[in-house]
């Protein structure tokens, strides 16, 4: 079989995919998560193999602890986090006037000092952005919904994940061997280095990032529920679950607690006390945690990260939310693969002598 008809089989069968993807993405999440719980304790049970245990023990073994820990925390924090959700909710409406009482009072100063003309552009262009922003958002927030927990029941994802996580985590190591052994001979050793080179990017990111999330958000919950916050356990634990997109979560907890702060609190110094548990986080997270439990050749710039969490909400809902990563990760991968043969190939070094290749050729990274 010739390369260029290999490579249109490739093709056709990415693209059967994908439109697979697309067409029962509503049913996929619970199948996803088990995916993604499998492939972040597939070490785990790695390490308890070479303890002695088979892997089906290990596999009993880390799923039911998995489920201990998801019913302890169902148990005692989530009738906690419904009664301090409950209370924000009631809560928002007089945050959004103060937001609103502030910007109209900014508005007012800068009316009252900026040409009248200039002012009305200004105002036009960010009413403009905001509104493309709030488009952004809701076409996400939307595909979450309708893609997401709103199609697929909650019980079936409740019921279903750990069993798909549990018999995938039985057979993880099994299902590669198989993988492998399917792959074209000749092209066997190169996808076993791309694919190693993804899952060197994804169990760096993933697993470092969930650690950060969870440092970040336990270290949030705590600091503002000692302050005396309402709310601060749930507002913590969202910066923190938020925490993966770069930025997100430490600027809607900011802004959630200081305006929250403010609500409650009469003495200033608990409402810089409030912000300053945030930019504590933010200074941790950037010298210390993220450094030393992500890394920083990662391959996934947060730009990157950025664009595909927001892409694959707004095409799969929380699916593609749960999908885009790893996704971003293989593309990165395969696009410094293709840039590497590009500058190898002749249609880069051709017209140049030997030795000008050499020393003018860039880096592929």
């Amino acid at each position: 079989m010739t390369p260029e008809r290999q490579l249109r089989y490739w093709a056709i069968g990415l693209v059967v995919f994908v439109v697979l993807l697309y067409l029962l993405r509503d049913i996929l999440m619970p199948f996803v998560a088990g995916m993604a719980i499998a492939y972040f304790f597939d070490p785990v049970c790695d390490r308890l193999e070479r303890g002695g245990l088979s892997r089906t023990w290990s596999t009993v073994v880390v799923t039911v602890a998995f489920v201990i820990l998801l019913l302890l925390f169902v148990g005692l924090l989530v009738p906690m986090l419904i009664e301090q959700a409950t209370s924000l909710a009631a809560r928002l409406p007089q945050l959004v006037d103060l937001v609103r009482e502030g910007l109209q009072a900014l508005l007012t100063r800068l009316e009252a000092r900026a040409d009248a003309e200039l002012f009305e552009r200004i105002r036009a262009a960010v009413a403009s952005q905001l509104g493309k922003l709030t488009d952004i958002v809701g076409t996400l927030l939307g595909g979450l919904l309708t893609g997401g927990l709103a199609v697929a029941n909650f019980l079936s994802l409740l019921f279903l994940t750990p069993v798909v996580a549990f018999f995938l985590l039985r057979d993880w190591d099994r299902m590669v061997e198989r993988l492998d052994g399917w792959l074209p001979r000749r092209q066997r050793p190169t996808i076993r280095r791309l694919a190693q080179e993804t899952d060197e990017i994804l169990s760096g990111y993933v697993r470092g990032v969930a650690i950060v999330c969870l440092i970040l958000g336990t270290f949030y919950a705590i600091g503002l529920s000692l302050v005396g916050l309402s709310s601060g356990l749930i507002v913590g634990l969202i910066a923190g679950l938020l925490s993966f997109i770069p930025y997100l979560g430490a600027v809607i907890g900011l802004l959630l607690s200081v305006g929250l702060a403010l609500l409650q609190f009469d003495e200033i110094w608990r409402v810089l006390l409030v912000a300053a548990i945030f930019f504590a986080g933010q200074a941790a997270e950037g010298n210390f945690l993220t450094p030393k439990l992500v890394g920083e050749r990662i391959g996934l710039h947060p730009v990157l990260v950025i664009f595909a969490l927001l892409a694959g909400g707004a095409l799969f809902g929380f699916t593609g939310v749960l999908l885009a990563i790893p996704v971003s990760a293989v593309i990165g991968v395969l696009t410094r693969f293709a840039l590497t043969q590009y500058l190898a190939s002749p249609l880069y070094t051709a017209g140049e002598s030997p030795s000008e290749s050499r020393s003018e050729r860039p880096p592929p990274e």
